[in-house]
């Protein structure tokens, strides 16, 4: 996988100003494969190995533990996480979910060609826990590296969601965890914790409701209208209200 590819992965660990008149700050990342700045889910905005990531995992398993408790059991597989696939040929549009991931090396990527040119790329993500993706009829290629099995996913959210995340990852709203106020406590001093809210799992620009980078507490509402809440580097979040 080449570097270039990785540093379209433009927002984790810079915060993106939304609203009326706000001045949107795109900053690339080049450092995706030595281990730099993250992902985001993070995020899109991903990291290679990620520093905050790694550190959450600590090289204990405890991190990886509880993130596999925190995601939905995994259902029939869509396709493999290894693989360059034609859309409409090899992979039908629709929304897909990857879980379980716990080494950060998941990659993957929606292209508007095959050139594998930097500027081909529509979104990519590198991925820790679990990511979604949604991939369009418009979509030509879609490219999974290190990633565990991709599944289908209903079009409307649905199941029994939690109050809790555990571990880094994306979270569909209404189907993974419920709507409401939910604090993380004790992250470091140095901006490590970044979260994400989403209207749909496009992982464009344009997606993001709002974003931070946080030090200290983190607190965030998440709406019933969100899609998708994506959390990197963080402690546990836990529903407050």
């Amino acid at each position: 996988m080449s570097q270039q590819r990785k540093e379209k992965n433009w927002f984790a660990r810079h915060k993106v100003l939304t609203g009326a008149g706000a001045l949107i700050t795109v900053i690339a990342l080049g450092s995706a494969l030595s281990g730099g700045g993250s992902g985001g889910s993070g995020g899109d905005k991903g990291n290679g190995t990620d520093t905050a990531a790694s550190s959450a995992d600590g090289g204990s398993g405890k991190h990886r533990k509880e993130t596999e408790k925190t995601e939905p059991k995994k259902t029939k597989t869509a396709f493999s996480g290894d693989g360059t696939l034609q859309v409409g040929t090899d992979v039908r549009p629709g929304t897909y979910r990857t879980t379980g991931n716990t080494n950060g090396m998941c990659y993957w990527e929606r292209a508007k060609n095959s050139s594998g040119q930097p500027d081909a790329i529509l979104a990519n993500d590198n991925v820790t826990g679990s990511s979604y993706v949604t991939i369009k009829a418009s979509d030509k290629i879609f490219t999974s590296q290190g990633c565990e099995d991709w599944e289908a996913v209903p079009a409307t959210a649905s199941g029994t969601p939690k109050t809790e995340m555990a571990g880094d990852g994306m979270y569909r709203v209404g189907a993974d965890i419920a709507p409401g106020t939910y604090k993380s406590t004790g992250n470091g001093s140095d901006n490590g914790c970044y979260w994400e809210r989403t209207k749909d799992a496009l992982h464009g620009i344009e997606s993001i409701i709002a974003n931070d980078n946080a030090s200290g507490n983190a607190i965030v509402t998440i709406g019933a209208q969100d899609g998708y809440f994506k959390t990197n580097g963080c402690e546990n979040w836990k529903k407050t209200g």
